[in-house]
């Protein structure tokens, strides 16, 4: 992100848009929503065997993933994506939007970073148990 707001605001703007029409693919939404899916199964499973070690470390993994980065991306960043698609990048309504987006992506963008460390550390603790 700090790339593209090196970048003159409506040559920024179209560079997300860009990529905000590229990520959509088979990889990526398999890897998104597979891990989650994966999520949802050892949640399940660890409430399941809550007396076995690491359970807890399963489950607080799960929810973190499920929460904090798919959660995020789809309540917080897919609308600011979705908001940032609708303004032409030269006009008056992107460049104020394309400040703004900048701003509140990237710091949604860390919640999700923080939030998915934290899911593999605790899902590396219930390996360890």
């Amino acid at each position: 992100m700090s790339a593209l707001a090196r970048l003159q605001p409506s040559q920024g703007i179209a560079a997300m848009q860009s990529i905000n029409i590229t990520v959509i693919n088979p990889w990526f939404m398999t890897v998104l929503f597979g891990t989650a899916a994966a999520c949802i199964v050892l949640a399940v499973s660890s409430l399941l065997r809550w007396h076995q070690p690491g359970a807890a470390y399963l489950l607080l993994g799960s929810l973190l993933y499920l929460v904090g980065t798919l959660g995020v991306t789809i309540v917080f960043n897919v609308p600011l994506n979705d908001a940032l698609a609708t303004v032409k990048p030269d006009s008056p309504d992107g460049v104020n939007l394309g400040a703004s987006y900048l701003a509140n992506w990237t710091n949604w963008n860390h919640v999700r970073t923080a939030a998915a460390l934290a899911a593999a550390a605790s899902f590396t603790i219930a390996l360890g148990s």
